[in-house]
């Protein structure tokens, strides 16, 4: 676990997909820290619900939270919701990307993106973007995104980026946890001398609505090895909070991390020429192109 005393009065937070799971035991210790916080939301319902239950447990003399809504697979929600914050807020000191699609049948996004590629990669990239000149006004920053271990069994389909042809679940899911870690790569690049830092984080395998998507039979096969290795809410945003808080970090950019410490990823995502062409491609594919 990640014991830190940081206190964070006077920052702002903003963290997507956090009504429940680690994004919600994420919202709940920043506030807790005296952060401004914004939850970044598809239902906002739902996150209200989350918001009234912790600020119930924190009681007085924690930060502010607030409730936006944000459909990552649609990109006029993200062009909406960052809009909406570029207007209320001055700063954003902590953008931290937690919301997340897994192993789901094949559908698309409203732009006609694969689900998992739209939500995990394509929605936060926009997002990111847009709300970029925010974070740099709080510099020192952070941008802390969500990937996984399983960006090892990805790799990136050029030729076929919405997987078309061949899909599966976990095909789909791979890609775009390897494109969450190239897009940490890139963007910790391009923010370099400007007091942004960024960091891909590995949370474990853990106990969340993530898979809701599994079929009944995985669940089942599953269930007596999760009860022992998986983690809960609380154990897998300890490095999500590690990489928003740590001091230690302060001039480190662009990695990935696991239990709360540096790690290396596959080389596949350490192609330093595959993140340059993803950021290219997708400044395209969502409208961002000079």
């Amino acid at each position: 676990m990640y014991n830190s005393d940081v206190r964070l009065e006077g920052k702002t937070v903003v963290i997507t997909g956090c009504n429940t799971g680690i994004g919600k035991v994420t919202v709940q210790d920043l506030a807790g820290r005296g952060a401004r916080v914004i939850m970044a939301v598809r239902t906002v319902s739902k996150g209200e619900a989350a918001r009234d239950e912790i600020k119930k447990q924190l009681g007085e003399g924690a930060g502010s939270i607030e409730v936006k809504q944000l459909d990552l697979e649609s990109l006029e929600s993200v062009r909406r919701c960052a809009e909406e914050l570029n207007g209320a807020l001055e700063k954003i000191d902590l953008l931290i990307l937690n919301a997340g699609k897994m192993a789901s049948p094949r559908t698309e996004t409203k732009e006609g993106f694969e689900s998992q590629l739209g939500t995990n990669h394509f929605g936060h990239f926009l997002l990111t973007n847009l709300l970029l000149d925010k974070v740099k006004a709080a510099a020192p920053s952070r941008v802390v995104v969500l990937s996984s271990l399983a960006h090892k069994m990805g790799s990136m389909h050029w030729e076929d980026l919405q997987l078309k042809r061949g899909y599966s679940p976990w095909k789909a899911y791979g890609q775009s946890k390897l494109a969450n870690i190239l897009f940490v790569s890139e963007l910790g690049r391009r923010l370099e001398g400007t007091g942004v830092t960024v960091y891909a984080v590995h949370p474990g395998w853990v106990r969340t609505e993530l898979e809701r998507h599994l079929p009944w039979y995985h669940k089942a096969i599953a269930a007596p090895v999760k009860s022992v290795f998986s983690k809960s809410p609380l154990q897998g945003a300890q490095t999500t909070l590690y990489c928003a808080l740590a001091p230690e970090l302060a001039n480190e950019t662009g990695l990935y991390y696991a239990d709360c410490r540096k790690t290396t990823p596959t080389s596949a995502a350490r192609n330093a020429e595959d993140a340059k062409k993803l950021w290219e491609v997708s400044e395209g594919l969502v409208g961002l192109a000079r």
